[in-house]
């Protein structure tokens, strides 16, 4: 599905393509957010200039692609006999709710909503410009569920994560340019983000959420078993309810690492 491509051609038109999105407002006054940028916009300058001298294009092989692994504490490693499908990029919110005149009390989690921005090319050619894409897409606002491509890596959707009720997050990954399936979730196992992980927006926020590894449930179609949440940035709520709404949003981003039993 995934061949030989010019992944550095494609990082050539980032690099001279102007954002798709705003940035967050009163991103200039925000000396974090602009470093954030500024290292991303960087990395890629070097990505671009170390590609014209390269004789072929690299090649977007899934199988040099390593999962990351979270310090202290990781994840529980993918299951035997499973091989990565997907990776993608999500953007959206983690979305909450609080109990009207319980200021001490702390937010309820009423899962999330994000769009799937189609990386895998990326993980498997420069590992290191994926880990830093959930904290570069953070600072971009999102101007609709529906947005064509993800700013400033112009990565194009791939699906889009929501939650059937309150304990089953889907992915659906059936889109009009590719067809990799739909998976209901459960939560198999959950470890904090890094003390380094992302906080939010300008590295102002209350945290990242934790890194997930999701099994699938009755239902998953494209051979769909495992998927993990990775580098995640922001998302997570203040620690109570005080001076928050009945229901609120709070923005975040992550990597998403699908993987199928073949």
């Amino acid at each position: 599905m995934f061949c030989k491509i010019w992944v550095t051609s494609a990082l050539c038109a980032v690099a001279l393509s102007a954002p798709t999105l705003t940035y967050s407002p009163g991103a200039a006054e925000r000396p974090a957010e602009m470093q954030i940028l500024s290292e991303y916009f960087s990395m890629l300058g070097q990505k671009v200039q170390a590609g014209r001298n390269m004789a072929a294009a690299p090649v977007c092989n899934m199988n040099s692609a390593v999962l990351p692994v979270a310090s202290p504490t990781p994840l529980p490693a993918v299951s035997t006999g499973l091989s990565l499908k997907h990776v993608a990029i999500g953007r959206g919110t983690q979305n909450y709710s609080c109990t009207t005149g319980n200021q001490t009390a702390a937010p309820v989690a009423l899962g999330a909503v994000a769009t799937l921005y189609n990386a895998t090319c990326v993980a498997s050619t420069y590992p290191d410009l994926l880990s830093i894409l959930p904290n570069v897409a953070l600072q971009f606002n999102l101007t609709s569920p529906n947005q064509a491509s993800l700013s400033p890596s112009n990565l194009a959707i791939s699906g889009h994560h929501f939650f059937s009720n309150a304990t089953t997050p889907d992915f659906n990954l059936n889109t009009a340019a590719m067809n990799l399936g739909f998976a209901p979730c459960a939560k198999n196992n959950t470890v904090p983000a890094p003390a380094t992980a992302p906080k939010g927006q300008g590295g102002v926020g209350n945290g990242a959420v934790p890194w997930l590894k999701l099994i699938t449930k009755d239902g998953a179609t494209g051979n769909l078993e495992e998927i993990y949440r990775v580098n995640t940035a922001g998302g997570q709520p203040p620690a109570t309810c005080a001076g928050m709404p009945t229901t609120f949003e709070v923005q975040y981003a992550s990597e998403y690492w699908f993987f199928e039993k073949l």
